[in-house]
Parts: C-alpha cells; sequence; structure tokens
C-alpha cells in the first residue's frame, strides 16, 4: 500500500501545481479579510489599472454581502462599480509568486483593497440588494479523491489541497473547515463515496455547525468531475456535480453550490421601495449650469433610470423620475449629494427637493 504521506504528496503535486508562495512588495500590508475588502489581479499599478481593479473589487464585495455571485448583473449596479473608486478607503499592493505547469516562475500583482462600510451599505440599501446577515454559518468540508488509486478524505493535514474550495468560499463571503482526520474520519470516506451524508451528518456531529458540504472528486475521461451535497441540520438543501480538466475548478466549485443555498436558505430581501415613476420638484435652478449639474447627477444615480421634464417655474423644475427602487431608495442617495430633501414634504404631496 502506498504510504499516506506519499500519497498526500501526490496529490498537491496533481491537485495544484507549482505552488504558489506570496512575496509581499515593501509596506503591504495583510490580504483582503472581511466583509468590506477585497483582492483582485492586476496587470500593473498604472492608474487605468487601479481603477478597473477598484470595479471588479467592489463588486466582489456587494456578492459577499448579497451572496449573488452575478451581483455585478442586477439593475443599477453596474453605474455603482464605474464609480467604486469614490468608496475606496485605501488600498495595497502585493506581489504574488508561483510556478507554472512547467516550472517557470510566474508573477501576479494584486490589488488590496479596502471599502468604507457605510458607503457601500447605502448602495446596496439604495439598490435592494439581498443581504445574507451576520455571523455567518462556517460548514463542515467533507471531501474525497480518488485519483485511480482508491478514495481518501482530505483533513486539515491536507488543507492546500482543498484550497481552492476554501478560497472560493472566502470570496462568496463564509468560510468552510475540514475535519481533524481522525481514524473514524477517514474511514467515513467509504460514505461519502456511495452518497450516505445521513452517516456524515451524524460523524459531523462534534462540529459546530451541522452544516456539510459534501464532495467527492474522480477521474471522468480526461478530467474531472465531482459531485456535491449540502447539508443542513441534516436535510439535504442541493445537489450538484461539475466538471473541467482542471482539477482544481472542479474543487472550487464546491463553495458556489454551497453558497447558493445558504443565500436560498438564509439571505433577507431588503426593505427598499419598489421600482415607481415619481413626479418630483427640485428648487434651486437658477441657470443653465444648475440644469446641467442637476442633469448630470441624476442621469448617474444607480436608482434612477429615466428622467422627463414636465414643468419649468423660476428657480424649480417638476419632473417625472423613474426610479428603481421608488422614492425611499431615491432618499437613501442623497446624503452626500447635490440635492437636500425639503423639510415641509408631507405624504401625499409631490416631494420637493432642493439643488445645493
Amino acid at each position: 500500500m502506498m504510504p499516506k504521506a506519499l500519497l498526500i504528496t501526490l496529490l498537491l503535486a496533481l491537485l495544484l501545481p507549482g505552488g504558489a508562495h506570496a512575496q509581499r512588495m515593501e509596506g503591504d500590508r495583510a490580504g483582503a479579510s472581511g466583509m468590506y475588502q477585497a483582492e483582485v489581479a492586476v496587470g500593473s499599478q498604472a492608474e487605468s489599472a487601479r481603477q478597473s481593479g477598484f470595479a471588479r473589487a467592489l463588486a466582489q464585495v456587494l456578492g459577499k454581502m448579497s451572496g449573488d455571485a452575478g451581483v455585478a448583473n442586477r439593475p443599477g449596479v453596474s453605474r455603482e462599480l464605474r464609480r467604486a473608486g469614490d468608496f475606496v478607503e485605501g488600498y495595497d499592493y502585493r506581489q504574488d509568486e508561483g510556478r507554472s505547469a512547467a516550472g517557470s516562475p510566474t508573477y501576479t500583482t494584486m490589488l488590496v483593497v479596502r471599502f468604507r462600510e457605510d458607503e457601500v451599505n447605502a448602495i446596496a440599501g439604495a439598490l435592494g440588494l439581498p443581504v445574507w446577515p451576520e455571523p455567518r454559518p462556517k460548514p463542515v468540508l467533507w471531501l474525497a479523491i480518488d485519483d485511480g488509486s482508491g478514495p481518501r478524505l482530505v483533513a486539515v493535514g491536507q488543507s492546500n489541497v482543498a484550497r481552492p474550495v476554501l478560497d472560493r468560499a472566502t470570496e462568496r463571503g463564509y468560510r468552510l473547515g475540514l475535519p481533524g482526520g481522525s481514524a473514524a474520519e477517514q474511514a467515513a470516506v467509504g460514505a461519502i463515496w456511495r452518497g450516505d451524508t445521513a452517516a456524515i451528518s451524524r460523524l459531523s456531529a462534534r462540529y459546530r455547525p451541522p452544516m456539510q458540504l459534501i464532495g467527492k472528486l474522480y477521474r471522468a475521461g480526461p478530467g474531472w468531475k465531482a459531485d456535491w451535497s449540502f447539508v443542513d441540520d441534516g436535510r439535504v438543501l442541493a445537489t450538484w456535480s461539475n466538471e473541467d480538466a482542471v482539477a482544481r475548478r472542479v474543487i472550487a466549485s464546491g463553495a458556489d453550490g454551497a453558497a447558493d443555498a445558504l443565500v436560498r436558505r438564509y439571505a433577507k430581501a431588503s426593505t427598499v421601495g419598489e421600482p415607481a415613476v415619481e413626479h418630483v420638484v427640485v428648487t434651486g435652478i437658477n441657470s443653465s449650469n444648475d440644469f446641467v449639474r442637476l442633469s448630470s447627477w441624476l442621469q448617474s444615480s444607480s436608482v434612477v433610470r429615466g428622467i422627463r421634464p414636465l414643468r419649468a417655474t423660476p428657480n424649480s423644475l417638476e419632473l417625472e423620475l423613474d426610479l428603481l427602487t421608488g422614492l425611499e431608495g431615491f432618499r437613501r442617495v442623497l446624503d452626500d449629494s447635490i440635492l437636500v430633501e425639503s423639510g415641509a414634504n408631507i405624504e401625499g404631496v409631490t416631494p420637493e427637493f432642493h439643488l445645493r
């Protein structure tokens, strides 16, 4: 029988060729952690690359907040991504060094971005994004791998093998744990292989919370295939499979399925208003420049989908606004904007806003 240590070494070489290590630049701080931080690869430290990186980082943060991997495609989000730099609290660079499959060194510049919490929350609220509340659970990952010599359990001691799924879970806004790898847990690989989720749930009772991501990875033709189940308190919430020529991508896919199942169960829709067409009056319009300023701000606002002037009077303008999340969402984007709402507004009367 192949020694366990040798098997692990071979799995590492097979699944994660050229294991990368981080090489920090002078003055660099720790990588992204927390709900309002993200890290993305950039081609250089040029301004254009940095601004593009800010947009991708904000999309990652909004994805973690909502649990929606496709959050960038939601209405209004793309406008906010274009001005992501306005919400940045700070940023750093990190240089990651690795090796290609051929063994030559590779270098990747990572942009680590920290966003201002209040402003990101305001974006999510104004756009009506779902919110996946904290604290979030840390399910146990029960992953068995068969490269042709029989299935083996990936436990804490082999965490590098599970790194793709662990990192992908972090990108989706939660964390996964690994079993300790006791003899009883190693013996449970057969239950994983035959899809006995009840047996794994019982074995996992010592861990908290009572959630398990259960997967088996095996050869499928020239590539790899993984069969996954996500279990919450003994109940199977989702099952899915993934195939790919690259094992790392198949392993990572488990985190996405688990995140989707968790979001369906625990994410809450925002209480912001529904889409609506509203009449509003804006005062303080004293020149063509004022009108241009107002028009420019409205067109840049993520909650304003359409603008139609209705009537102009001295110093004021009545408008019809097509609002993504109604007046409630519109009011949420007024902080630090060029408009302030009149304190005399009452329910049932056309609301009035003043141009600063």
